[in-house]
């Protein structure tokens, strides 16, 4: 698919919300044509559903996973090693538009593919090391509109706040946000269609 026919042209302005020393930032409507973007990368892309291993029990992760970057890259996290795939075009048009946008240059994304409401991310921060301190880290959400729920690591606060993520948004996660957040995406049972979520970073070490 053409660049072009990505990205909706109109007002890209970023709707920033400050949460201290932590930024969110959101712009609507990034993807047009969400949909079929979404579609064409179930088709395209070449799909894993990994087992990791937590306080020494296997489990399946619960949703489809990729990982796609520049040449001799990794990322690792719950014990899993991914190497990263060649980018694909439609990966790497995305990619381009955030660069461009944020003043980025990211060299990975982490696909996440939520089949239905019963999939799911628990919670967790992008903290490895090997995105270094304080990453600034770009999600794009195709199809479904799902939940996107923040607990503060604080464990003397109980402080939550959740925003809904819809098809074709961007939301980046900068500032403190990692080392100050964890964020999630529960379940929903009463969403019956597929999500697929696209978070790029650049891995440094």
């Amino acid at each position: 698919m053409a660049e072009n026919n990505l990205f909706n042209r109109g007002d890209q302005d970023i709707e920033w919300l400050e949460l201290g020393a932590s930024r969110l930032g959101i712009v609507e409507n990034f993807v047009d044509d969400h949909w079929q973007t979404y579609q064409q990368l179930c088709d395209e892309i070449d799909w894993e559903q990994p087992t990791v291993r937590v306080y020494g029990k296997s489990h399946t992760v619960p949703r489809l996973t990729a990982f796609y970057g520049d040449e001799g890259l990794e990322y690792r996290y719950s014990g899993l090693t991914h190497r990263a795939r060649a980018w694909q075009p439609t990966l790497h048009a995305v990619k381009s538009r955030i660069d461009t946008l944020l003043q980025t240059g990211f060299n990975t994304v982490l696909l996440n593919r939520y089949r239905d409401g019963n999939d799911t991310m628990g919670f967790h921060a992008d903290d490895e090391a090997s995105l270094g301190k304080h990453p600034l880290i770009a999600s794009v959400s195709l199809g479904a509109s799902r939940r996107f729920v923040m607990k503060a690591r604080d464990n003397q606060s109980k402080i939550r706040r959740e925003i809904i993520l819809h098809g074709g948004s961007l939301l980046v996660m900068a500032g403190q946000f990692q080392s100050e957040w964890l964020h999630g995406v529960p379940a929903d049972k009463s969403e019956v269609a597929g999500r697929i979520n696209l978070t790029f970073r650049k891995v440094v070490a």
